[in-house]
């Protein structure tokens, strides 16, 4: 295990090869990701890969066979090696490549590779690219966990004194998380009713995840209605946004962007069946990538 920091002129991050995640992003001395705290989460910015969220009981059937994953899937759970670093040192590429221990949980071959690049003053740009080293079809989704911290470091407001922001006014209707951690399409709740601001409330937790889709823009922002400071999300190419807290009391809210979901109650144990599961054919290569813009 080690941990890797890039730095331009104004930006600083840090990522543990265990598990390529995000430990650090310090912006104008300021602290914007949560620091990891047993007490309520000992994790900072997982990156999830190749299911998002939960399958029904650990398991779900392939094409290739049995899968046997926890939530999340399997890549967070392993060390990444660095294949790159940038000359001018603003950027690092991880790589991790199936092994007989991942076919044992996800039996297809795959190269995932993750990029974190300083792309500006105080943006920064986390990239999945997925490769299809096998000979067929690779079903598989992807999704970010950046959390972070509330209040903002150095700054003294309360977790009710944030607002998310939407790129303009909208409805969402999200599925309640409901027993085994899965997602329940029938059983809905109203976050938003035609409007682009949402106070951030512990209730926004009362079914532990908000799970969004489509969202306008694929951009939110998160920040204080005091000190003005938070950070903006931007994920084209991510057509659901899960947005986290760990009740009762945790100090941050994690925003990620993801290209699939939990298994939805009204689904089958199909992975190929899943919505929003990407089918990539052998040789090809998937990329997304979302962007953290602190201020």
């Amino acid at each position: 295990m080690a941990i890797v920091t890039i730095t331009n002129d104004t930006c600083t991050a840090q990522v543990d090869t265990m598990g390529a995640q995000l430990l650090s992003m310090r912006f104008d001395d300021r602290e914007y990701l949560w620091q990891r705290d047993e007490r309520w989460w000992g994790r900072t910015s997982p990156i999830l890969f190749p299911v998002v969220g939960n399958i029904r009981n650990g398991e779900a059937m392939s094409e290739q066979g049995p899968c046997h994953m926890k939530q999340h899937g399997v890549a967070r759970n392993y060390e990444h090696r660095v294949v790159d670093v940038a000359a001018d040192g603003t950027s690092v590429t991880f790589e991790l490549r199936d092994s007989s221990e991942t076919r044992e949980q996800y039996p297809y071959a795959f190269r995932l590779n993750m990029t974190y690049a300083l792309v500006g003053e105080a943006t920064l740009a986390q990239t999945f690219s997925v490769t299809n080293t096998g000979s067929v079809t690779l079903p598989f989704s992807v999704g970010g966990h950046p959390a972070f911290n509330i209040p903002v470091e150095g700054t003294d407001e309360a977790f009710d004194e944030y607002d998310f922001t939407f790129a303009e006014p909208w409805h969402a209707e999200c599925p309640k998380i409901v027993e085994g951690g899965l997602a329940d399409p029938t059983d809905t709740f109203v976050v938003l009713d035609d409007g682009d601001t949402l106070p951030l409330t512990r209730s926004c937790f009362d079914y532990d995840t908000m799970v969004f889709s489509h969202v306008p823009g694929n951009t939110v922002s998160l920040s204080g209605r005091r000190s003005g400071h938070g950070v903006r999300v931007d994920f084209p190419g991510f057509d659901y946004l899960g947005v986290w807290s760990m009740a009762p009391d945790a100090p941050f809210v994690a925003i990620e962007p993801w290209t699939g979901h939990a298994t939805l109650t009204t689904e089958d144990d199909v992975l190929e069946h899943k919505e929003g599961i990407t089918l990539l054919a052998p040789g090809a290569t998937d990329k997304r990538t979302f962007t953290i813009t602190a201020f």
